[in-house]
């Protein structure tokens, strides 16, 4: 997701003026990043699927509110982050624990692979410690920019690199992709 895209600033002020085609546009172009980063929250379809709708029925009721000071996705960002936290602490859901012997290992050869290697790839995302995930969501699935992250997870901007680094080079060594793998 790009951080400033040229359409989000219209779509909004459509949308803060009632134009629900607008507000609907805005969920589709951004409905996969939610989804996305509940999904790697807390590993399971059906939670990150409740965080989907909870999150627009979220940014419906306060489109209104946005100022704009920030990029569209920056806010987003928070309004997922924060449905997912709010999810976690109710006890509605809980992440799902994957096994780090289960996580499957991408195969060469097959059309496939881009599948297998997508699957791998979020199967070793769980594994990640949760603030590196968040980092690196913010930074990959929204498009913020470095600055932008640390604001929204209230954390210094090397803070957020170096996380993003670490689990950057967790799921390069899961995945096996120094040496090469698929």
């Amino acid at each position: 997701m790009q951080a400033n895209r040229p359409d989000d600033k219209a779509l909004v002020a459509r949308a803060r003026q009632g134009d629900t085609d607008a507000f609907e546009a805005l969920v589709r172009m951004h409905m996969g990043a939610v989804y996305g980063h509940a999904l790697r929250f807390f590993g399971s379809r059906e939670p990150a699927e409740d965080v989907v709708q909870e999150v627009f029925i979220k940014v419906y009721r306060s489109i209104g509110s946005f100022d704009g000071a920030s990029a569209f996705s920056t806010w987003l960002y928070r309004v997922t982050r924060n449905t997912c936290l709010d999810m976690l602490r109710s006890g509605a859901h809980r992440p799902v624990p994957v096994d780090p012997m289960e996580v499957p290992a991408a195969t060469e050869g097959d059309l496939a692979d881009e599948v297998v290697l997508s699957t791998a790839v979020e199967a070793a995302m769980t594994l990640l410690a949760p603030e590196d995930r968040d980092a690196l969501n913010a930074v990959t699935l929204f498009g913020l920019s470095y600055r932008e992250a640390a604001e929204s997870i209230g954390v210094p901007v090397g803070t957020v690199k170096s996380r993003v680094f670490r689990a950057r080079r967790i799921l390069i060594g899961q995945l096996d992709l120094e040496r090469g793998g698929s």
